[in-house]
């Protein structure tokens, strides 16, 4: 009798023997050792090198663009225009290709443009003045250069809700415009030479958008192009097509009859290659004297450029008994803004979780206990918990700048959660050949998450190998379909089909191999690379060659049960600041993290370890700055726009939340980034005694503050 595909879950998270430990990467070795190919390192034969030619100017029209210099010069052999409309610094007006970079470097100055120059602006207080210059002109939903967005609650009830509350804080919390500082800048290598067909490879984190994008360019049917993402150099949000620096490469090879990789340098992928939303937000808040929330009243702008913003709305996390929010996109002449890891959380957690700690401060209760009595979900509780056992709470001094002496040592907390969850969008092709060979296939992208190893690790486990033992196919639109990675979707999109696929994989050998064992099907048992039942046991090799000679062939697809959605995080932070000279450094953080399987619980930690990380950046050291006067972004280089390096980094302390009892897999690419920058926020406060609603906190604003405060 044949055995029947069963009902799938992947067990007890304590019973696995591969998956939930702490595995290598599978592609380290290649990574470190410059084996790996990423876009930036493909190379092609007759391959030209293409340059984009961006705007100085914040807003303007092109009124020409005369190539005659460009093309004159030896080895420049394609030119097209970009856009004429102009609004923002970086919008690409014309490109080259030519047989070197530094030929098209040459090519792109020569090139001559007129531009008709228009008034701009590029501050958001600037943008609100009356008579700005407006940047989405005749747009009948912009009134002046605000887009209205959502409005929830009543302002007549929240007004009222005030009069009962024992202690109110009202202020206004910023943060700065990041940007995804992706270590491989945006860019596509564009294999066309005038046939039929052409194979893009770009750096992306969707594969399946390549085919149609740039065939729409190449004038090719979407069938007849191939999209490659075999490594790539981080994404975080902003790399979800070829773009147009992708489609420029496509007209250049178009043009020329032979393949342009173009590749955009650092100062246009600051320019050019997004960033994240920032936000402005005025809140009025009051609680009672036993710390429950009554009030609150928010003002929410979105800061995304020429685009739509991203910003949780307020009260996020918290219950309040009567709240209201008024969310309103305001538009700049800057680029605009692409998801940024977990797009909009940070920037609402950072506001209200400095506004919970100005409460507490003011009824003097612990901001734990403040938290305690107002959070939504009691995950939150167990986890506060933990941080606070690993950071040391107790230590805290209740008094804002109580540590002795001019380095004062401070302690804070934050809370923080994302969605995610997985789609039925993959599909893995898994072959058992018989020669003992085992091949999973799929078209998803790996953007250095880790998703090569648990595809080897899923298999493994389930079939009884070693993760040597398989190999993985993906990064290709010739394979299978898969996702987009975003939204921390892809762990819960494609482990669920990695483990059918290995599942009907392990079904189908033991149909096949029951006979020889004297067994029925579902009593054949796979481990240590044998394959076993009734006594009797077959090694690896040998039951392989028994297959069929096309060995076993078998697909899995997501299965609703194996993956979940809904994370919870809190992180906490020690900081010491330098009473006399403003210099803040970390010295402790711990984040706490759910995620119910961890496949690779090191991946996981690395997830978290890098939220810490970036926090760190968006606390202390990142931030876009615009020059008023000229209207152009003044450190767009890694000279200029600081983030976080080794002398900043404290110790990080990564906690899975082991007590999440959910069976299922979740994306961890975007939580562990929410709390960890309004944690430190929180913890310098504790420390210096100086509340800075404006990130990043530089030690001028320290200093600035310690001399309003005496």
């Amino acid at each position: 009798m044949a055995a029947e595909t069963e009902t799938l879950s992947w067990g007890p998270n304590n019973g696995h023997r591969l998956l939930n430990t702490r595995l290598a990467r599978v592609d380290g070795p290649k990574k470190a050792s410059g084996q790996a190919v990423y876009t930036h390192d493909v190379r092609l034969p007759g391959m030209l090198y293409g340059r984009v030619l961006i705007s100085p100017y914040s807003c303007a029209r092109v009124t020409s663009v005369d190539f005659s210099a460009a093309m004159k010069i030896p080895g420049v052999l394609a030119a097209v225009q970009g856009l004429t409309d102009v609004r923002y610094e970086g919008t690409p007006v014309a490109a080259v290709a030519a047989t070197s970079p530094e030929i098209a470097d040459d090519a792109i100055h020569a090139i001559a443009v007129q531009y008709e120059q228009l008034p701009y602006v590029v501050t958001p207080d600037d943008a609100m003045r009356p008579g700005a210059p407006q940047v989405h002109p005749g747009d009948p939903e912009v009134n002046g250069n605000l887009r209205p967005a959502e409005t929830r609650g009543n302002a007549d009830e929240v007004a009222e809700a005030f009069n009962q509350c024992d202690a109110i804080v009202d202020a206004e919390y910023r943060t700065a415009t990041l940007h995804h500082t992706c270590l491989e800048t945006h860019g596509v290598a564009c294999d066309y030479r005038g046939g039929s067909s052409a194979t893009v490879y770009c750096s992306t984190q969707s594969t399946f958008s390549i085919p149609q994008e740039a065939a729409g360019v190449l004038g090719l049917p979407g069938s007849q192009v191939d999209g490659e993402v075999q490594y790539m150099g981080g994404g975080f949000g902003s790399k979800f097509s070829i773009g147009i620096e992708g489609q420029l490469a496509c007209r250049l090879a178009k043009q020329a009859g032979v393949p342009v990789k173009l590749m955009l340098n650092r100062k246009e992928e600051f320019v050019m290659g997004g960033n994240g939303g920032a936000a402005w937000q005025k809140i009025k808040a009051g609680c009672t004297k036993e710390g429950k929330l009554v009030a609150m009243h928010s003002v929410q702008y979105r800061l995304g450029g020429i685009g739509r913003g991203s910003l949780a709305g307020q009260p996020y996390l918290y219950k309040v008994g009567k709240w209201y929010r008024d969310v309103s996109d305001l538009h700049t002449n800057i680029d605009a803004s692409r998801p940024l890891r977990a797009p909009g959380r940070q920037p609402a957690c950072f506001a209200i979780e400095s506004m919970i700690d100005e409460l507490a401060d003011k009824i003097g209760m612990d901001p734990i206990d403040f938290r305690k009595q107002n959070v939504f979900d009691e995950t939150h509780l167990r986890q506060m918990a933990i941080g606070a056992k690993a950071i040391g709470w107790e230590r805290r001094s209740a008094t804002a700048g109580g540590w002795p002496g001019t380095l004062k040592r401070g302690f804070g907390c934050a809370l923080g959660d994302w969605g995610g969850g997985g789609r039925a969008q993959c599909l893995v092709n898994l072959i058992v050949g018989r020669d003992g060979s085992v091949n999973a296939s799929v078209g998803s992208q790996d953007l250095g998450t880790g998703t090569r190893t648990y595809i080897r690790a899923i298999v493994a486990e389930e079939l009884g190998l070693e993760m040597s033992d398989v190999q993985e196919e993906i990064g290709s639109s010739r394979l299978s379909g898969a996702n987009a990675s975003g939204g921390s979707s892809t762990v819960p999109s494609l482990a669920p089909a990695v483990k059918d696929a290995a599942v009907n994989a392990r079904v189908a050998m033991a149909n096949r191999l029951a006979p020889l064992l004297g067994a029925e099907p579902e009593d054949v048992k796979f481990d240590n690379r044998t394959v076993s039942a009734n006594g009797k046991t077959l090694s690896w090799a040998d039951a392989c060659a028994a297959l069929p000679q096309a060995g076993v062939r078998v697909q899995g697809r997501w299965k609703r049960g194996l993956s979940g959605s809904g994370t919870h995080g809190v992180s906490f932070a020690e900081v010491e600041v330098d009473m006399e000279t403003g210099h803040i450094q970390p010295i402790r953080m711990v984040s706490v993290q759910d995620c119910g399987l961890p496949l690779n619980r090191l991946a996981v930690e690395s997830q978290i370890n890098g939220g810490m990380i970036q926090g760190i950046g968006m606390a202390l050291l990142e931030g876009r700055v615009m020059d008023v006067q000229s209207g152009v972004m003044v450190n767009s280089s890694f000279m200029d726009y600081k983030i976080s390096g080794c002398m900043e980094m404290p110790e990080l302390v990564p906690i899975i939340d082991d007590g999440d009892p959910r069976e299922q897999v979740v994306g961890m690419g975007e939580p562990p980034s929410v709390p960890p920058a309004a944690a430190i926020v929180n913890a310098i406060y504790n420390a210096s005694g100086v509340r800075v609603r404006d990130l990043p906190i530089t030690p001028d604003k320290i200093l600035m503050g310690l001399a309003q405060k005496a």
